[in-house]
């Protein structure tokens, strides 16, 4: 039988709708000048118990606070409820109270029929005591623990999130993970501010049921014995009645609700709900032992009442008998056979790791020793990588090697072995800028990084070694040089599809326009992977991923489809930072131009369709251009300059693909990439 539908404010009209919360905070203060006729206070007073016990219930399963974030909120709402009822009752015992203690409803009555018991003295003793504790005991108690606590969670939050940021770094962490931490952070901070501000609302709630309570027994009396005629012993009693009633009636779920805020803000960052808490931190056989030992003392002092501490005694100590055989039974009983290992499935043997670092056991010490430890240093790696290159480097997995020498390390991208070196912890390796071996005592070895010739010395020879002018790093950093350098050679490769397509969804709102026009077509998520691929290849940074696209959708209009034609565009786009990448310490970039006559020969070695041109230039040939650019890069090292080599556009490519092969760090720039206004100084040609 289907559904009947509602018409769509009705819907959200109905319990638990915005429209429903929002009809009740108005009719909740709409309570506060309007009277109530008797049926429908009573109902309203059943309300305010029932959610009240509610509110309790909630509070005592919560297994941690943030699962309960309404709660602020439920405190206000509980609160003005309490409150608007406080007004109609008060009217209502002023108004008709001299007519008996039925004038005022059913549970007002029964309340305060219930608690004095025929004794108007009595009752009131016990309400005052009520309140007392109440107002000095749980409310104040639990506003001083949300304001503790909310001051703590906010002195906290920089190192939580500091953290969080250190995981994600060290590829512990994935983003997505980050993000849900960062969110929940967020949320405990915002809920101890809101639960520090929310205890004073019980808090006041707690004075204005004082308040009212006296109102409603002076102003009572005084009104049933001046403008009703009632004796004074009547006006007292009725009254009395009628106010213990109505201030039961509120205090017991102002108790209640400030029970319940007291368990939130006490649970604290402790697992389970709260009777399960309890029972693991109290159900100890020890505690239990002594306890009815304790119990049974009481039950044998003169005076004291044998019966219920005997019993106590012989329930307590039945409770810790009974734990204390279940821990022997558990540590006597054999332990479970392990599991069979499962195999692992056929897909875990084909995952590759895109960078892996393999020690020899006496490396193994840089990764978990004291001192500078390589897990720092590669995790600093990575943030420089992503600072300066605007590449996410993926994050590196060492392992030992037990089938390495014991002092020799191995960098692999991609399983492949990409360089390996030796070290000697703890010795320093002291390196000589002039390119000779140190005049110190030492072990010789060649430095891995660059192959410069090199002496392990020990960490006193270290100062001696600094005055001479040499360069004195420890084991770790030799390593993290010569990963930073396969790294940085290796950068293409490491950029994958996945890779290329996080950077684009991580773009700001504003460029996934610009995104949209390019992916899927003309371009696509492979193309942009290719084009980042050849601007790293050459050592240009991606950070400034939207100049680049913009590039790659001024190159699309323009017709171009070729990689190597869009590449062009978007160097061009990067002129500035080019040449400020290329700008040496004198503040000018140093070029090395290429001649008239090698320009026109490589133009007349191009074969091909205009974006598919290959270069068929004679072996010869080729073999006297790289000698004389060798002797041109070899004057201006000389001369301390360390130039870029400049030639037209046409040809760029193709004479960076030969560059690259002896001279792989060295930029190849045409004439549009040198932005208009860097500063230029020409120390060669070739």
């Amino acid at each position: 039988m289907g559904g009947l539908a509602l018409p769509g404010w009705l819907g959200a009209a109905r319990p638990g709708g915005d429209v429903a919360l929002a009809l009740g905070v108005v009719l909740l203060l709409a309570v506060l000048v309007v009277p109530l006729p008797v049926l429908l206070l009573d109902a309203l007073l059943a309300i305010s118990i029932t959610v009240s016990v509610l509110v309790l219930m909630v509070s005592l399963f919560l297994l941690r606070p943030l699962d309960f974030t309404a709660f602020p909120q439920v405190l206000l709402l509980t609160t003005l409820l309490r409150l608007a009822l406080n007004v109609a009752t008060t009217r209502t015992i002023l108004t008709y109270g001299h007519e008996g203690p039925q004038a005022a409803g059913q549970v007002i009555a029964a309340f305060g029929g219930f608690l004095m018991g025929g004794d108007v003295l009595v009752g009131l003793i016990v309400f005052a005591i009520l309140l007392v504790v109440n107002f000095m005991v749980v409310t104040k108690g639990s506003g001083r623990i949300a304001e503790v606590s909310a001051r703590f969670t906010l002195d906290a939050m920089p190192g939580k999130q500091m953290a969080i940021d250190a995981d994600l770094s060290a590829g512990l962490i994935d983003e997505a993970e980050a993000r849900r931490r960062r969110r929940e952070l967020e949320e405990e901070s915002a809920f101890h501010g809101a639960m520090d501000g929310a205890a004073k609302f019980v808090r006041g709630d707690a004075i204005a049921g004082l308040i009212v309570t006296a109102i409603n027994l002076l102003g009572g009396i005084a009104m049933g014995m001046l403008r009703h005629g009632m004796g004074f012993g009547d006006a007292v009693v009725t009254f009395s009645t009628l106010t213990v009633g109505d201030g039961l009636v509120s205090q017991i779920p102002a108790l209640l609700v400030s029970v319940a805020a007291g368990i939130v803000v006490t649970k604290g960052s402790g697992e389970g709900t709260a009777d399960q808490a309890m029972a693991r931190q109290l159900g100890g056989w020890k505690p239990m032992a002594l306890a009815s030992g304790a119990a049974a003392v009481m039950a044998l002092l003169p005076g004291m009442p044998f019966l219920p501490f005997l019993a106590l005694s012989a329930g307590a100590g039945a409770l810790a008998w009974a734990k204390r055989r279940a821990q022997r039974a558990e540590a006597a009983a054999p332990p479970p056979p392990p599991p069979a290992p499962a195999e692992p499935p056929v897909a875990e043997a084909l995952r590759m790791d895109l960078l892996r670092l393999e020690l020899g056991y006496g490396l193994l010490s840089l990764a978990a020793g004291d001192g500078p430890r390589l897990t720092e240093q590669i995790r600093g790696l990575r943030r420089t990588m992503a600072q300066e290159m605007g590449f996410v480097l993926p994050s590196v997995r060492i392992q030992d090697n037990m089938e390495l020498p014991p002092d020799t390390y191995v960098i692999r991208v991609k399983e492949v072995e990409a360089g390996r070196g030796q070290l000697r912890p703890p010795l320093h390796l002291a390196i000589d800028p002039s390119g000779q071996v140190p005049a110190m005592a030492g072990e010789r070895t060649t430095e891995p990084t660059f192959g410069l010739p090199a002496l392990w010395i020990a960490e006193e020879l270290r100062e001696e070694a600094l005055a001479r002018g040499c360069t004195v790093v420890d084991a770790a950093g030799v390593l993290s040089t010569h990963l930073t350098e396969i790294v940085r050679e290796h950068m293409p490769e490491l950029l994958s599809y996945a890779e290329t397509q996080k950077l684009l969804d991580e773009l700001p709102k504003e460029d996934q326009k610009l995104v949209a026009e390019l992916v899927p077509a003309p371009v696509g998520v492979g193309g942009i992977q290719r084009i980042l691929q050849a601007l790293l290849a050459e050592r240009v940074s991606i950070r400034d991923l939207q100049t680049i696209l913009e590039g790659v959708q001024e190159a699309c209009a323009a017709g171009a489809r070729s990689i190597p034609a869009i590449l062009a565009v978007v160097r061009t786009r990067l002129a500035r930072q080019i040449s400020d990448a290329a700008r040496g310490p004198q503040g000018y970039v140093p070029l090395i131009t290429l001649s008239a006559e090698w320009e026109q020969e490589f133009a007349e070695a191009l074969v091909g369709p205009p974006e598919e041109r290959q270069l068929a230039m004679a072996p010869s040939r080729l073999q006297a251009f790289m000698a004389r650019l060798r002797e041109a890069f070899d004057a201006a090292a000389a001369a301390g300059e360390n130039p870029v080599l400049l030639c037209s556009g046409g040809i760029r490519a193709h004479v960076r693909a030969i560059v690259e092969r002896f001279r792989p760090a060295t930029p190849v720039l045409s004439q549009s990439e040198i932005h208009p206004r860097a500063r230029i100084r020409t120390v060669g040609s070739v």
